[in-house]
């Protein structure tokens, strides 16, 4: 049985209120690394705040245009990632940059760091969570410290809404393929 099945059916959206914390008390997942946030509607997921570095916000713009470039050189680039979206945003609260970065995937937060960490030491890409403060310097080594860090500058939702809940990325572009293919079928035949 699929995990859609077992969480209920896919056709009808879905919202989940999350408890202050980010955790549910009574059903914490233990992970390698500690609590594993739940998986909610929109799947996992995790929106991260930290000061910008001193002068390192075009850096961290420039990052964005790296990835992006590197997306259009290989359309495969991020999927050990598992990636449904992600959204960077730098804003100002007062005392400097701030840089925010959501995320929402389909692996636990442990698999998706993990993942995320060998995926730039294996492309040689940097991340850009070195232009922020707290960021470790031994990132590419020390695993323990960047689930710290994230950690640290979690900042947990508590409502997440799912217009097809707990529907995996890879479900969807089955489904996508699907149609096409249909939709070929269907112009060949008139």
């Amino acid at each position: 049985m699929s995990e859609t099945s077992q969480r209920g059916d896919w056709t009808k959206p879905a919202a989940m209120a999350i408890p202050k914390g980010g955790f549910f008390e009574d059903r914490v997942e233990q992970g390698r690394y500690g609590p594993i946030f739940p998986k909610t509607p929109a799947c996992y997921g995790f929106s991260v705040v930290a000061k910008v570095k001193p002068g390192r916000e075009q850096a961290i713009r420039d990052y964005g245009k790296n990835i992006e470039e590197a997306v259009r050189g290989d359309p495969d680039v991020l999927a050990p990632l598992r990636l449904h979206y992600l959204r960077w945003v730098l804003f100002d609260v007062g005392s400097g940059p701030h840089f925010m970065y959501q995320g929402i995937f389909d692996t636990d937060f442990d698999k998706y760091l993990e993942d995320a960490i060998a995926l730039f030491v294996k492309t040689g890409i940097t991340t850009v969570f070195v232009n922020l403060e707290g960021w470790p310097e031994d990132w590419k080594t020390n695993v323990s410290a960047v689930i710290k860090f994230f950690r640290d500058h979690q900042c947990p939702s508590f409502l997440e809404y799912g217009e097809y809940p707990f529907v995996s990325a890879d479900e969807i572009k089955k489904a996508l393929k699907l149609k096409a293919a249909f939709s070929t079928m269907l112009d060949q035949m008139q």
